[in-house]
C-alpha cells in the first residue's frame, strides 16, 4: 500500500459506506479533557460557537452512561450469582425456592435491559455532541473573532505596478479568450467556468507545475485519489456532520436510499487523509507526505457571491492539496514546512503574498492550528486566499481510526493539510500581475517549459 508499512485491524474495511465504522467517543480524548477541563473549555469557548457548553453536556451524558454501565455491571454479577444458586437449588429438589429465584433473575434482567437502553440513549445523545464539537485552538493561536483579528506574519515579494489601469481577470480572460463564462453558466449554472485555449493550457500547466515542484523538491508522493468518497471519510477529516448542508450528496441512478452514501470531494483532502484510515502504521513509516490534484466542489460558494461573474468564488474549482500524517511531537515544525512548501509555489512564479495566522474565531472545524496564505491580485485591489496551512492535531486520526506503534502501545498520529495551492484564485492573480498594456500576458519564467511560450498573446 503505497510503499507503507500497516496493520489493518481485523475485520476493518477500507471505507465502509454506512457511516459507522469510527468510534465517535474517541473523536476527543474524554480522559484528557476531564484532566484538563478549564483550559479545554476556555480554548473551545474562544471559538465563539459555544462550544464550552456543548461539551459541558457531552461530559454529564457521559457520567450518566458510565453509571448505567457501573449499575449494569453490578446487577449482572448478581443474575450470575443467582444463577449458581438455582443450579444448586435444582440439585437439592427445593423447585419452589429454585422457581422464586428465577422470578428473581427475570426481574433483574428486565432492569438490566431498561438500562441497556438507558445507556444507549446517554450514548446516542453524547455521540451527537462530541461529532459537532472543532478542535480545541492550540495556545498560540490569538484570540479573536474574525478575519480583521488574524495577525500578519510576515509578506513577500512587491506589488507589481503598471503605467496603466490594470484590469480585473474577468476583462482579461473575456478579451483573450481564456474563459467562457456564458457558455460554462448555460452548462452548470453560476458558479462554474469553462477554461478555452490558452485558458485551458494555462490551467493545466499549473497543475503540471506544482505537481512537480512538490514531488520533486520537497518529497511528496503523488497519489491521483477518487473524485468521490464516502460518508465515512466525509466524516474522518470533519466535513460532516458539521458542514451537511454546504456538500454535494451523491445519489446512484434512481435509488433514493444511495443519496448521502457518497460526496463529491470538497478537497483531496477528504480521500488523501483517509488513504489510512482504520489502519496501525509502524512508527518507522512516519512522516508520511502526499500530494494530489483535484477538482474541488463546494455547495456553500451560493451563500457568500458565487453570481458574481468571474473566477473568484466557484462551486468547482482545482486544487493541489498536501497531506501530512506525522508524529505528534514534530508537526508544529512539519506544520512550518508544509506553509514554507505552499509559499514555494507563488515565490517561483515571483507573486507577492502575505501570510496571516488565523485567529481563535476565524478557524476551520477541524483545526488547531492555521495559517492562511493571500496572493495580491492588482486587478481586484485585494488579497486573495490561495492557501490554507493547517494543523489538525489527533482530531481527524481519531475519528477515521489512525494509530501508529508508539514506544508504548499505539498512539494517534497527528494529521496535516494544505493547498499547494488552490486555483483559479491564482490563475486569477498570475493573469492580473503579469497583464502588459497591449493586452497580451507575460508567463512566468519557471512556467514557460509548461507551456513552451514566453507569453498568452491576443488572439
Amino acid at each position: 500500500m503505497l510503499g507503507v508499512k500497516c496493520r489493518r485491524p481485523k475485520n476493518a474495511s477500507p471505507c465502509p459506506p454506512d457511516g459507522h465504522s469510527y468510534n465517535p467517543a474517541h473523536m476527543l480524548d474524554l480522559k484528557y479533557i476531564r484532566e484538563n477541563l478549564d483550559d479545554v473549555l476556555e480554548r473551545l469557548n474562544a471559538r465563539g460557537g459555544g462550544d464550552g457548553k456543548k461539551l459541558e453536556e457531552a461530559l454529564a451524558l457521559d457520567e450518566k452512561r458510565r453509571k448505567a454501565i457501573t449499575q449494569t455491571e453490578s446487577l449482572k454479577a448478581e443474575v450470575k450469582k443467582a444463577s449458581k444458586e438455582i443450579g444448586a437449588l435444582m440439585g437439592q429438589k427445593k423447585i419452589d425456592e429454585a422457581e422464586a429465584k428465577k422470578v428473581e433473575v427475570r426481574e433483574i434482567n428486565e432492569r438490566i435491559a431498561a438500562l441497556d437502553r438507558e445507556l444507549k440513549t446517554h450514548e446516542d445523545e453524547r455521540n451527537d455532541i462530541l461529532i459537532r464539537l472543532p478542535n480545541p485552538p492550540h495556545r498560540s493561536v490569538p484570540p479573536g473573532s474574525d478575519a480583521s483579528d488574524n495577525p500578519l506574519v510576515r509578506e513577500w515579494g512587491e506589488k507589481p505596478s503598471f503605467d496603466f489601469e490594470p484590469k480585473s481577470h474577468v476583462d482579461i480572460c473575456e478579451d483573450l479568450g481564456l474563459v467562457d463564462f456564458a457558455r460554462a453558466a448555460k452548462l452548470s449554472g453560476s458558479g462554474f467556468a469553462l477554461y478555452t485555449k490558452w485558458g485551458a493550457r494555462l490551467e493545466r500547466a499549473l497543475i503540471q507545475y506544482m505537481l512537480d515542484l512538490h514531488t520533486s523538491e520537497h518529497g511528496y508522493t503523488e497519489v491521483s485519489p477518487p473524485f468521490m468518497v464516502s460518508r465515512d471519510c466525509m466524516v474522518g477529516v470533519g466535513q460532516l456532520p458539521k458542514f451537511s448542508d454546504q456538500a454535494y450528496a451523491i445519489q446512484e441512478g434512481e435509488d433514493t436510499e444511495s443519496l448521502g452514501q457518497n460526496y463529491l470531494i470538497p478537497t483531496a483532502e477528504a480521500p488523501v487523509a483517509n488513504i489510512h484510515r482504520e489502519e496501525i502504521l509502524d512508527a518507522d513509516a512516519l512522516p508520511i507526505s502526499y500530494c494530489a490534484y483535484s477538482p474541488c466542489f463546494r455547495a456553500e460558494a451560493g451563500a457568500a457571491g458565487v453570481n458574481t461573474r468571474g473566477l473568484i468564488r466557484m462551486h468547482q474549482f482545482d486544487k493541489v492539496e498536501l497531506v501530512k500524517i506525522v508524529e505528534p511531537e514534530k508537526s508544529y515544525d512539519e506544520l512550518e514546512t508544509m506553509t514554507a512548501n505552499a509559499e514555494k509555489i507563488l515565490q517561483s512564479l515571483g507573486l507577492h503574498y502575505r501570510v496571516v495566522l488565523l485567529c481563535r474565531g476565524d478557524m476551520g472545524f477541524a483545526s488547531a492550528k492555521t495559517y492562511d496564505i493571500e496572493v495580491w491580485a492588482p486587478g481586484q485591489g485585494a488579497y486573495l486566499e490561495v492557501s490554507s496551512v493547517s494543523n489538525c492535531e489527533d482530531f481527524q486520526a481519531r475519528r477515521m481510526g489512525l494509530r501508529y506503534r508508539a514506544e508504548k502501545g499505539t498512539a494517534f498520529p497527528h494529521m496535516l493539510n494544505g493547498s499547494g495551492t488552490a486555483l483559479a484564485r491564482l490563475f486569477v492573480a498570475l493573469l492580473e500581475s503579469y497583464q502588459r498594456e497591449d493586452g497580451e500576458i507575460d508567463i512566468p519564467e519557471n512556467l514557460r517549459p509548461y507551456l513552451n511560450a514566453d507569453r498568452i498573446p491576443r488572439a
